[in-house]
């Protein structure tokens, strides 16, 4: 049974060691396979829990801490994830298709293979995390921090980048066919084997 705590207008608050579908939600919990689908998180700790494979499809994770969690293939659809804590999270071959991480902080996060078509990811903190392969088509950057980030081979077809300071991003082998690049910062970036917006390939 879900455990809610009235604290405003409307609106349901998470207590530490709470059980949720059964599961207790605390940090380092082992949270394999769970179902957490539509479950409201906000400000949950979860920090170095164990959600591999874990269903999160349309779950509240609103200010949550998920610092060094385990979300190895889990399933983040329509999440929404707004000013989450995801420092070095492992969210390897992830799908977080149309979740929302508008200020998120996913700084050394490992996104390699993840699928984030149409996510959102305004003013999200992403320094230093690894997209290698990551599926970002569509998916919305615009004023995100991406200093360092590795972005080999990733698809950006469509996504928007406006803003954005890419000079010391990798995006060997990315596509970028369509994207939006008005007011980013392209000078110094690793742009070896890449397609442009315009379709060309960079030398």
């Amino acid at each position: 049974m879900i455990q809610k705590t009235v604290i405003g207008c409307g609106f349901w608050g998470y207590r530490q060691g709470m059980e949720v579908n059964g599961y207790k939600i605390e940090p380092g919990a082992s949270l394999v396979d769970a179902n957490l689908y539509g479950a409201y998180l906000e400000r949950a700790t979860l920090m170095d829990a164990n959600l591999t494979n874990a269903n999160l499809t349309r779950s509240y994770l609103l200010h949550a801490n998920l610092t060094g969690a385990r979300l190895h293939r889990a399933n983040l659809k329509d999440a929404e994830l707004g000013r989450a804590n995801l420092y070095e999270a492992n969210l390897y071959e992830a799908n977080l298709s149309g979740a929302k991480l508008y200020r998120a902080n996913l700084e050394g996060a490992m996104l390699c293979r993840a699928n984030l078509k149409d996510t959102r990811f305004g003013h999200a903190i992403l320094t230093r995390a690894n997209l290698q392969d990551a599926n970002l088509e569509g998916a919305d950057l615009e004023n995100a921090y991406l200093e360092g980030a590795r972005l080999t081979g990733a698809n950006l077809q469509y996504a928007n980048l406006e803003g954005v300071n890419l000079s010391t991003v990798n995006l060997s082998g990315a596509n970028l066919w369509g994207a939006t690049l008005t007011g980013a910062t392209l000078t110094g970036a690793t742009l070896t084997g890449a397609i442009m917006e315009d379709g060309s390939r960079h030398e």
